[in-house]
């Protein structure tokens, strides 16, 4: 586990790919106990540690995840989640570029409990949510195309959706599109930096994750 910030009121860490953020049905160890035992083991807390969950990350995404280390700061945090006071900005790569560079994307995406997945429409439709979010291409491989995405909003899989309707299915992602899979199970896209002013000492928290390990993103941060 790679903490990025700590303090007495939350604590980032970066997510590998492959990391539950919270216990489900598989009965793998989520990465929220993995925190609560690094925080006992480093403090010598006695008892139970408390940690509160504000925010998670699908499965097979890296990348920067925020939780509480106090009640005062989780009953803050949701509420900045809530009405969009945290900045969380994604890094994804795709095989296919956008016709254009930038924009914004607008849909409204119906979720399908059985099969884990949302669909995008382009009019509202029952049972839809209303998802937006800004992209721009950032980079350029030879074979590969890297888009900033910037969410508005927070729907279920929402940057892997929205990204397929137009085009761009995130490299690894068969769910949405991909034609094949990563080697490691993962998808390409990366909780990459996050912007939020501290809910306890209101200084300004700005944090940038490392890269995986995937040389190919690597060989966007050279250009």
């Amino acid at each position: 586990m790679e903490v990025v910030y700590e303090d007495n009121h939350i604590i980032i860490v970066n997510k590998e790919s492959g990391e539950i953020v919270q216990g489900d049905k598989t009965g793998d160890t989520p990465l929220s106990d993995i925190v609560k035992q690094y925080i006992k083991e480093k403090y010598q807390k006695p008892g139970e540690v408390f940690l509160g969950v504000v925010h998670r990350l699908d499965r097979p995404v890296a990348g920067l995840v925020v939780f509480a280390r106090t009640s005062k700061a989780l009953t803050r945090l949701n509420k900045m989640f809530a009405e969009s006071d945290v900045h969380k900005t994604y890094w994804a790569i795709t095989k296919n570029t956008p016709k254009e560079p930038e924009g914004r994307l607008t849909h409204w995406l119906v979720r399908n409990e059985q099969q884990n997945k949302s669909y995008a429409y382009d009019t509202e439709k029952p049972h839809s949510k209303k998802a937006v979010l800004d992209y721009k291409v950032i980079g350029h491989s030879d074979n590969y195309c890297l888009i900033e995405v910037k969410l508005l909003t927070g729907r279920h899989h929402q940057i892997r959706c929205q990204l397929a309707a137009m085009g761009c299915p995130i490299r690894g992602d068969l769910k949405y599109g991909a034609k094949r899979s990563n080697p490691d199970g993962s998808i390409s896209l990366q909780s990459h930096h996050v912007e939020f002013i501290h809910p306890v000492s209101k200084q300004l928290i700005s944090l940038e994750a490392p890269l995986p390990h995937d040389p190919l993103w690597k060989s966007f941060s050279k250009q």
